[in-house]
Formats: C-alpha cells, structure tokens, sequence
C-alpha cells in the first residue's frame, strides 16, 4: 500500500523535514494547502516543485489523503487536525500540537471518536540521528537505568525573517508550550515515565521586551516515579554560532551518562550528532550522523496496519498535556 499524505499550512519551516522523510518512506504527495503566502512557501516550493497546491483547504480535505502534514501557525494546528481526522486522515503535525488545553481536550475526543492516530513531530527527537543511537544505546544498557535528563533548547530570533504572530502569545503559544514540548518528551521517553509532576516552571522576557508578546527564556523541572529532569530553552543563540542552536541532551544512568551535543561541538569535530558515553568501560565520543531516522517510517507502518510503534498516542497527549500545564503555572504566577 503505497501512503499519499497533504500538507496543511506552511507557516513552519519544520513542513520541509517533514514532507522530505515521508517521501523518504516511499509515500505520496498529493498536494498542498497553505493560507495565504507564508515566508516559507518559497522555500517549500523550490525544495518540491512537483507538488501542486490545492486552490481551497475544502479540496485538500477531499483529497482522499491517508496522512496529513501540519505546521499551519501553532494556534491553528488543531482545528486543521480535527477537521482532517474527520475526513478519515490520520495526524503528523509539527510542535507544539496545540496551544490550549481546550484544543487537546477537543483532540482527544476527535481520536476516541475517529480511531485516527494524532501524532506529534518532537523534531528534536524524531529528526536527529544521535538520538535514535541514544535511544538504542539506552535499550541496551549499557548506562543502566535512567535517573535524570538535562535538555537544553537554545534557538536563534532571527528577528528579521519571523511574522507577526510569532510574538503573539497566543498565536504561538508561549515558549514552554511550543519549543519545551522537545525536551518534555524526551524526558518521558528516556525515563520510562507515563507522565510527571511539574515541580517548577518559569517564563520571561529579558532582552525582547519591545515585544510583549515574546517569551525568550524558560524553564521547567519535572519529576515522576523514574526520575527527573531539568529543561531550558530560550532565544538567545548569538551569532557567530555557525547553526540556529547549540541544542544538548544528557542522559544521565545508574551505571554511566550519555551526552548528546546534537547540532554543533563547539571547539570540537565538525559536523552535527555528537554522541558522547561514559560508563564503566566506556569513555568515548562517538560519530551518529548514520544512525537513521526510524520514526517516519514506523509511522508510515502504524498507518498501514494500525499500530503504535512510532510513538504511543497517550504519551503524545502527556507530553502536550504537561508542556501546556507548565506554560500555564508559569504564567500564572505573573497574572
């Protein structure tokens, strides 16, 4: 059975990996909808100029699509998801997946009600080799049980290429819902953990504060019955840094610790997916760039065959469940 997938809103440039792995998998492009003409159709457009765009979003519902691509403005993204899970498509859309928990409540009864598959990208777990090697690593253990996870998700403004709704607070969905939503699942992932307690979450505008709207700092801590971890994001990436974001990961184990310095070793080796492991006879930095990409392509089966070995759907909902929680209680303390 060969998949045929649409592409709903282009307003991230995440629709580009996204699009670009499931063609790898062997699927369809049937088209795409976008409203309006977002800064990234361009590049959309040159990077696949074999798909056509549909001319209503009515028509690229009609498509008869098996799959749906999202990553229209964050605040839009579960409309269009449960519009499409109704006309029989299943769900791939970019972080966050949603911006309020009324919009995750209307989800989950859409997928109880439709038997769809909702499945959030985490592209700083799905879309980086070193961690697919982490994860295998992990598995195997060789760090023993994981106790502890340090994510940091340092991102560059790029103040002059971003829209207007990316300060508006409830366009993008504040800084915890949208670029922490990485580290949160990856903290459940490597734990083992079902869900977690939001020990502290914290947002702020230090250096933007002419746009009100704009947090560029945060962080949470979280506990469960596995562990706990410690997320910080923020967009502070300067410039002379040769990529968007010196993105990190640490695993910590009973039995020894992975690092992952995912997109750049600052003073190191060139390149990107820096897996360095520590542990009892091991102490060494490891080269992971080939270690695949295996989500796409266990989504593309789930789809077939109605499984869930891509990502289980309760832990999509946890995941967005607790980034929109902790989004909430550091706001709250400020209203």
């Amino acid at each position: 059975m060969t998949l045929a997938f649409i592409a709903l809103g282009l307003d991230h440039r995440h629709i580009y990996g996204m699009t670009e792995n499931m063609l790898k998998t062997g699927a369809r492009c049937l088209g795409y909808w976008t409203d309006g003409t977002p800064g990234t159709l361009a590049g959309f457009e040159a990077r696949f100029p074999d798909v056509t765009r549909f001319a209503s979003l009515e028509q690229a519902l009609d498509s008869g699509a098996d799959l749906a691509l999202i990553s229209a403005i964050p605040a839009d993204r579960a409309a269009l998801a449960v519009q499409a899970m109704r006309k029989r498509m299943d769900i791939m859309t970019d972080k966050p997946g949603c911006t309020t928990l009324s919009q995750l409540d209307e989800i989950r009864t859409c997928v109880a009600e439709t038997g769809r598959i909702w499945s959030v990208n985490f592209s700083e777990r799905f879309e980086v080799p070193a961690v697919t090697m982490a994860d295998e690593l992990v598995a195997s253990g060789v760090i023993g049980k994981v106790v502890h996870t340090t994510g940091l998700g340092p991102h560059r403004l790029n103040r002059d290429t971003r829209p207007g709704w990316f300060f508006q607070r409830d366009r993008y969905g504040g800084i915890l819902t949208d670029i922490a939503s990485h580290q949160i699942d990856q903290f459940l992932h490597f734990t083992g953990s079902e869900t977690a307690e939001i020990c502290h979450a914290f947002t702020a505008n230090y250096a933007n504060q002419q746009d009100p709207g704009l947090q560029d700092f945060g962080e949470v801590s979280l506990r469960s019955e596995k562990g706990t971890g410690y997320i910080r994001v923020d967009w502070y990436t300067p410039d002379a840094l040769p990529t968007w974001g010196d993105g990190r990961l640490t695993i910590l184990g009973t039995d020894g610790y992975i690092e992952l310095r995912k997109y750049v070793d600052v003073g190191g080796a060139p390149g990107s997916d820096h897996l360095i492991l520590v542990n009892g006879s091991r102490c060494e930095k490891i080269d992971a760039r080939n270690a695949g990409l295996p989500y796409f392509g266990r989504l593309a089966n789930d789809i077939r065959n109605r499984t869930e070995t891509a990502m289980r759907q309760t832990h999509c909902f946890a995941v967005m469940e607790l980034a929109l929680k902790a989004q909430e209680m550091a706001e709250g303390r400020r209203r």
